[in-house]
């Protein structure tokens, strides 16, 4: 509202008050409102009139009028303006895919591209959830580097895997989810400027989590194999270029960020691969935030790089999830492993960031660790993804597309390549302009049913070329939904060429 503006009316036109926007007249502003005068030759059109009431409109010379700008956004206020770490990004996949999926004809969409699960954990870890919420003090804060009884859980399950046993006081500190654990080690250790290497391929929130406390991100792709376009493969045949490392590493490098086994690949790094990347850091001083979250899923021999030396552990942060561990992605409980000197800053951060963590599932979780080795949890676990990915793999091998497969996690990548897109499909604009992994994630959810991520999310534009022929499927289903899934995919024959 800009105030009160008198408006003078001929009276030829006051007769006509039912058709003011047509009326001649002149706009009169006191010395106040003289930054609206340039405006006045818009009143006709762009202005809303609320005109007093009067009984005899033929009599009127001037009416005072309030007036409404609507539809000229330089008369408007400015709305709040966004941070620049928030502001100017692309629309993301999530909110893509899902659009995409709400537009379907073909519902319901099977939702192969998010990696949350399809089934409840275990029972023993649901009723411990239940019996945790009876307990006064598991409704209560518990203690902002984790309840006790979880970091002595962690650390009687990890100790023997790191040769030595762990301090649940001084190395390991609970989080409100493994993502939040990471945020809380970059806002402990980068400054602005500080750089911080990643893969690509990389988890797209690697990039906020970095850039909110002013790190500079730089980038080192992973290869996939030449073939990778044409015949199967294995996730570990993408590889690392070690003179691209090498080149990656600045006297502003802080921190280096791992991903085994690797999402969206599936690569689990070799023992040979981690030697390198620690006496790298070792040689440069450079912290190792080593994001092994699917550390209970792999079937190739899995080497955790903290345990490789005393040198390279001094240097390493070890993340985990209970969410990945046990089905549980919504619990939000993550923990970090690693030295005390490095641990005392990353609980320091979470605490500023959220205090405590989520009191009674913190409690499941630790049951959770304590008796998962009784019940035979983690080699069933094992076993059942192993399956999922086999089976699932099978219409790939049926559709002759080529896939990368995983040696960890519950992620395929498949080769799309040979799948023709109608020259004139009506892609919408946000899709059309992005690289053809999203054309052809939209597409498959439009024309199949099925949900995919492309993982050109995952990269820079520089390196996207890499990825742009491939699409990112989550196997941790119920059997029911993957074999609906592979159903429908058979639609994609008619489609695909030879």
């Amino acid at each position: 509202d800009i105030g009160a503006l008198e408006l003078v009316i001929s009276p030829e036109s006051a007769k006509g008050l039912m058709n003011l926007h047509d009326a001649p007249f002149s706009l009169h502003v006191g010395s106040s409102m003289n930054s609206c005068a340039p405006f006045s030759r818009y009143l006709s059109r762009n202005w809303q009139l609320q005109i007093p009431s009067c009984n005899h409109p033929q009599s009127i010379q001037v009416a005072r009028l309030r007036l409404r700008r609507y539809s000229n956004p330089t008369m408007a206020p400015k709305p709040p303006q966004p941070a620049a770490r928030v502001a100017g990004r692309k629309q993301d996949v999530w909110t893509i895919v899902n659009e995409g999926a709400a537009a379907s004809p073909k519902q319901p969409i099977v939702n192969m591209g998010q990696g949350f699960f399809g089934y409840n954990p275990p029972n023993f870890i649901i009723d411990a959830a239940k019996q945790a919420l009876d307990k006064v003090e598991c409704n209560q804060y518990s203690p902002t580097r984790g309840r006790p009884r979880l970091k002595k859980a962690l650390a009687d399950a990890y100790s023997p895997l790191w040769g030595r046993k762990l301090n649940p006081d001084t190395e390991i500190t609970i989080t409100t989810g493994a993502n939040e654990g990471m945020l809380s080690a970059f806002m402990g250790f980068v400054e602005e400027g500080d750089e911080v290497i990643i893969f690509e391929p990389f988890f797209d929130q690697y990039i906020s989590n970095i850039e909110m406390p002013g790190g500079k991100i730089v980038y080192v792709p992973l290869h996939p194999p030449p073939k990778g376009a044409t015949q199967n493969s294995s996730a570990g045949e993408w590889t690392i270029d070690f003179s691209e490392l090498e080149a990656a590493i600045s006297p502003k490098t802080k921190m280096i960020v791992l991903n085994t086994p690797h999402n969206p690949v599936g690569k689990v790094f070799s023992k040979d691969e981690l030697l390198k990347i620690g006496e790298l850091c070792v040689k440069n001083n450079i912290i190792i935030l080593s994001d092994e979250v699917y550390d209970r899923l792999y079937y190739v021999p899995f080497t955790r790089i903290a345990t490789l030396s005393p040198e390279i552990e001094s240097l390493t942060l070890t993340v985990g999830s209970a969410g990945k561990n046990f089905y549980a992605t919504g619990w939000r409980v993550g923990w970090l492993i690693g030295p005390p000197h490095l641990i005392e800053y990353v609980a320091a951060a979470h605490t500023r960031i959220c205090y405590s963590s989520v009191s009674p599932l913190q409690e499941a979780a630790a049951v959770g660790f304590e008796q998962a080795d009784a019940n035979g949890f983690w080699q069933s676990a094992v076993k059942e993804m192993r399956g999922k990915v086999d089976r699932f793999n099978e219409i790939w091998k049926e559709l002759d597309l080529p896939f990368s497969d995983p040696e960890g996690g519950y992620f395929v990548l498949v080769n799309m390549k040979k799948v023709n897109l109608p020259a004139d499909y009506p892609f919408p604009d946000h899709v059309k302009n992005r690289p053809r992994d999203f054309k052809l994630s939209w597409f498959l959810i439009q024309e199949v049913g099925v949900a995919a991520i492309p993982p050109t999310e995952f990269y820079t534009d520089d390196n996207a070329h890499i990825g742009e022929d491939w699409l990112r499927f989550a196997v941790c289903k119920e059997d029911a939904v993957l074999e609906s899934a592979k159903e429908r995919l058979r639609g994609l024959k008619k489609y695909i060429s030879n």
